[in-house]
């Protein structure tokens, strides 16, 4: 099948670079300078840096000076949890779960229990559900990779002490990312060297890289300013309806909780969600059966389980829309699983 004739929905995955990334990133290459170096290179080099430091903040609601570059959330979230001890629910990704202690519970509609903030680190928007945290004042670590660009965010209002972001979930390139740091905190830097990122994060800066994160950063904050995810969801729900009419067995997970506006996860017992993802990839429709951090896996989920979800974890599916999704992309998607549906209940009569 031709990619003209494709439908991506798996934006929680990764998004589709923003124009106005690749333009910022294509006129940084240009910049021969190192950010480093005191000549005029260097500071034409540094500037661009700076302007999207400032970009990504405003986005945040944070200031420049809380914002290290690094090359992901997950590098983000190895140096805001390394050498601390914090706990977790077992729902947080995988980035952030090799850094703590599985000991927070988490309800079946995706909420987690948290007693003591400053010893803990919590999602403010789950990948896979969707599902959104309230998050206390005094929070040790969110991670709003999911969250930022598609709900309004406030660092400084948040109380929270450390943020993780990423480029590519909001239109802006994979390979770079940020951890946003309360002012007055500080972290111990994992790569030692040039004293980059105001000794937080040593190395020459990819500034190509940074610029179309600034760039994207800024086109999603005016995206969420003029509420355009409100049709997204509007589209979500519209789907979610044709599959509930398609099927009486499906459960939708999550959808009693808040969610981000573009997410949903349901699962059709008996129907395993790996062949659900291959049948709508061979259908046109990229869609995922969970995180797209595991290597390519496709197995259980492990947030599903937490939320006690166990019986169907191994049938779920998540699709995840994008600003540049349709109505008619939602309905061809629900027709066509519909089909497989259809075909999958016959098999199995």
């Amino acid at each position: 099948m031709d990619q003209v004739s494709r439908i991506y929905l798996d934006h929680n995955a990764t998004t589709p670079l923003r124009v106005e990334a690749r333009a910022a990133m294509v006129a940084a290459m240009d910049v021969i300078g190192n950010p480093s170096s005191v000549h005029a290179e260097g500071r034409a080099a540094k500037s661009l840096v700076e302007a999207a430091r400032a970009q990504v903040a405003r986005a945040m609601g944070a200031v420049e000076a809380d914002i290290v570059f690094v090359s992901s959330a997950t590098e983000a979230a190895a140096l805001a949890c390394a050498g601390r001890e914090l706990v977790a629910a077992p729902v947080e990704h995988d980035a952030v779960g090799a850094w703590v202690e599985d000991r927070l519970s988490v309800d079946r509609r995706g909420t987690v229990v948290l007693d003591e903030p400053a010893a803990s680190a919590l999602q403010m928007a789950n990948s896979e559900t969707g599902v959104m945290q309230d998050v206390p004042m005094g929070t040790a670590v969110c991670d709003m990779t999911q969250a930022l660009g598609k709900v309004a965010v406030d660092f400084d209002a948040s109380g929270i002490d450390m943020a993780l972001i990423s480029a590519h979930k909001l239109g802006g390139p994979k390979g770079v990312g940020a951890l946003v740091i309360r002012r007055g905190l500080d972290v111990t830097p994992a790569l030692r060297g040039g004293g980059q990122e105001m000794g937080r994060r040593s190395g020459t800066e990819n500034i190509v890289g940074i610029a179309g994160f600034g760039a994207a950063a800024a086109a999603a904050q005016a995206d969420v300013e003029a509420g355009a995810w409100a049709k997204i969801e509007k589209l979500r729900n519209i789907l979610e309806c044709a599959l509930e009419a398609a099927s009486n067995t499906t459960i939708f997970i999550g959808k009693e909780a808040h969610r981000l506006p573009n997410t949903t996860c349901f699962a059709t017992p008996g129907w395993k969600g790996e062949t659900q993802v291959m049948q709508m990839d061979l259908a046109g429709f990229a869609i995922s059966a969970g995180s797209a951090c595991s290597s390519g896996k496709v197995k259980a989920s492990k947030v599903l389980t937490a939320m006690g979800f166990e019986d169907v974890a191994g049938h779920a599916i998540r699709v995840s829309l994008g600003l540049e999704t349709t109505e008619q992309d939602v309905l061809r998607f629900a027709d066509a699983w519909t089909q497989k549906l259809k075909k999958h209940e016959a098999r199995a009569a």
